[in-house]
């Protein structure tokens, strides 16, 4: 199949909220949904708005429906045969219901690892194992550039390390931590890998085939689509665990058993939409969505990306009064996430200059609470960040580096 891509601007037309002169620089706090999302959503609350399991037609749609959305969901993380996705309303809510379904499997003086690049979504749940007597390992990171070093991870890792809690990327400073590596480590003396993939997967394409981790879990809000989320399993992995659902929901192990209450099918519904945006970056609308659409698609994205990522941090590196969280290097690979903090000015300050001159961006911890505290970042105000993602234009960022020129 030969793949082609559409312009930036035509790829800018398949966004409504995108159509006005305000640029829209606050990706990692979520992104905005193409017309294919927001038109599936559309069609179902107005046509197919009910239950599933009923025999009618709207409902029997319905129940097609959410069928079709984890087997996408599922082949979006490239699991298809060796795991399946549960769905839920949040990343934090997810984790929380998979640390409470591991919980019963700990003893007192088993360790958790627990990255502190992570967002505190994958922090909170597996600290709060203390209580049980769990030892909380922490993943330090770099008090200067707030990196990870998998140094580092081999040396705290040992036998009575039983989960490995980290982000693929941080959503503060944008790196790409090698899950495969971390997953090799932690396999080891036998943990279980859980990788917060969030802030990276509005960017890449996600591989937990490649990359062995036992559970990964993204947010849908930040990849295009609605306010839900989901966690790929490993078939292994969640057939260890008790799954919190009602006691007649079978078989034990299924998505099912790990989905509390009703589903969003609204959001099914738009997340059935990704799926056509993505076909349509390919150029391929009326082919199914299979994994080399996926990874064509995102390789658009991160072509498009390229050169916002490498002129932006050009910039912030040429200022001599700010202070570049993560790495800095334009030709290695990270993600359009920037953040960074100046001597005197507040973030704040800097923040609510920009977003007066048409700008979204952001100022804060960002709930990476703990590593804005490892860096000596005052978590009260926190750093000024700056997210981009492939529908943002080289003009943007043009016209953000001249606002920043003139607030700093």
């Amino acid at each position: 199949m030969t793949l082609s891509h559409p312009t930036i601007a035509e790829i800018r037309a398949q966004f409504p909220g995108l159509q006005s002169d305000f640029a829209f620089l606050e990706n990692a706090g979520g992104a905005h949904m193409p017309r294919q999302a927001l038109d599936r959503m559309r069609e179902f609350v107005t046509t197919d708005y009910v239950q599933t399991g009923s025999p009618y037609p709207a409902s029997q749609r319905t129940t097609q429906l959410a069928k079709d959305a984890h087997q996408f969901l599922n082949l979006l993380f490239n699991g298809e045969g060796i795991g399946h996705v549960a769905i839920g309303p949040s990343t934090t809510a997810l984790i929380y219901m998979l640390a409470n379904c591991m919980a019963p499997t700990f003893k007192p003086g088993d360790e958790v690892i627990i990255s502190v690049a992570n967002h505190e979504s994958n922090i909170g749940p597996w600290a709060r194992l203390e209580r049980l007597g769990v030892k909380v390992v922490w993943w330090p990171v770099d008090p200067v550039t707030g990196l990870s070093d998998l140094t580092v991870l081999q040396e705290l890792i040992n036998e009575k390390t039983k989960v490995v809690a980290f982000s693929r990327t941080s959503n503060l400073i944008g790196d790409q931590i090698d899950v495969k590596r971390v997953s090799e480590i932690a396999h080891r003396v036998g943990a279980v890998v859980v990788a917060d993939v969030v802030a990276a997967a509005s960017h890449e394409a996600m591989d937990v085939r490649a990359w062995g981790c036992d559970f990964a879990v993204l947010s849908n809000y930040k990849v295009y689509g609605p306010h839900t989320a989901v966690m790929f399993g490993r078939t292994e992995a969640w057939a260890k665990l008790d799954g919190p659902n009602h006691f007649f929901i079978s078989p034990e192990g299924s998505a099912a058993r790990f989905e509390l209450g009703c589903l969003s099918y609204e959001g099914l519904a738009a997340i059935m939409g990704l799926g056509d945006y993505l076909k349509f970056l390919t150029g391929t609308p009326n082919a199914p969505v299979t994994r080399e659409v996926i990874s064509g698609a995102f390789g658009t994205m991160s072509e498009l990306e390229r050169p916002i990522r490498q002129h932006f941090l050009s910039f912030l590196n040429d200022r001599d009064d700010l202070q570049v969280i993560g790495q800095t290097d334009p030709s290695e690979d990270r993600h359009p996430t920037f953040s960074f903090v100046h001597p005197t000015k507040s973030s704040a300050e800097i923040c609510q200059a920009v977003c007066d001159r048409g700008f979204g961006i952001k100022s804060g911890h960002m709930y990476a609470y703990r590593l804005c505290e490892a860096l000596g970042i005052p978590t009260a105000d926190g750093v000024v960040r700056v997210s981009a993602v492939h529908y943002n234009s080289m003009d943007e960022i043009g016209r953000l580096i001249t606002v920043l020129e003139e607030v700093l």
